[in-house]
């Protein structure tokens, strides 16, 4: 048994098939000697099942049936870690190479670090880059002012599970901003390190939650900081209106402003052209 730490991924999935390959692939070809994958699958009625079958011997766990949606089954499976460290990645998203060593390195140099991130890359369904995401040193007060992202992307979140636990997992009330929220419980209580370089690839598509409810997004992301001093609440309430204008106003108008415009906070704030992100 490696003397290295254990790391904890859960794959939660509900009809990826398309994508889910290669989010499998991606995970069980880290050089990292000592990861436990788990995958969730919320019983899927496409070849999900299928591609799990392909690989099942190489996963710690594995189950296909019905839950109560995405943060249901990462906490799922987070019970059953064993890992000092966890994270979960999305059905759609996939690591990069060497991800999890530098990753679990990044952790060892900073043992008070309650989560480690690093950059991403924006794909579409043929893994064509989009634009390159850079994360940066966050904080628990630069959280509730400026938000999650771009400084800390999802797939590339890796984290301690004694803290995860610590903070009561995931809030399964929350089906879009649930990320959001286990990060200001996180930092609240802990550093949290941003790591320079690339962690994952982080898929845009039409079916993807974020793209197609991205207005219950912003209500959702409204609500967890609501859990907090309302001033914090300012910057968000302010780009959730634009956004709301925004959409608004003539499809042709925002096509132009998105040709000049089209920087990762302009995505995040009002929509691509197919709402993503």
């Amino acid at each position: 048994m490696s003397k290295l730490p254990l790391v904890t991924i859960v794959t939660p999935s509900y009809n990826q098939g398309q994508f889910l390959e290669r989010t499998i692939v991606s995970i069980l070809s880290q050089d990292y000697p000592n990861i436990e994958y788990i995958v969730m699958d919320g019983g899927s009625t496409d070849n999900s099942v299928e591609i799990i079958h392909k690989y099942e011997s190489k996963l710690a766990y594995w189950v296909s049936e019905k839950d109560k949606g995405q943060s249901d089954a990462i906490n799922k499976g987070w019970r059953r870690a064993n890992g000092k460290y966890c994270a979960y990645l999305n059905s759609d998203d996939e690591l990069c190479l060497g991800a999890v060593s530098k990753i679990v390195k990044t952790f060892l140099e900073n043992p008070d670090a309650g989560m480690v991130y690093g950059d991403y890359t924006f794909v579409d369904e043929e893994n064509c880059v989009i634009e390159e995401g850079r994360g940066k040193q966050s904080s628990f007060r630069k959280l509730l002012v400026d938000g999650q992202m771009p400084s800390i992307a999802q797939p590339s979140s890796f984290y301690l599970t004694s803290l995860v636990k610590q903070v009561g997992y995931i809030d399964e009330s929350l089906h879009l901003s649930m990320d959001y929220d286990l990060l200001l419980k996180l930092a609240q209580r802990s550093r949290i390190v941003y790591m320079p370089g690339q962690v994952s690839l982080f898929r845009l598509h039409g079916n993807a939650k974020s793209s197609t409810l991205m207005e219950k997004h912003w209500r959702e992301t409204l609500r967890v900081k609501a859990k907090y001093k309302w001033i914090f609440m300012t910057k968000a309430v302010f780009h959730y209106f634009r956004f709301r204008i925004f959409h608004l106003l003539p499809r042709s108008f925002q096509n132009i402003f998105r040709r000049n415009r089209n920087s990762i906070n302009d995505k995040l704030i009002l929509g691509t052209k197919n709402d993503q992100l």
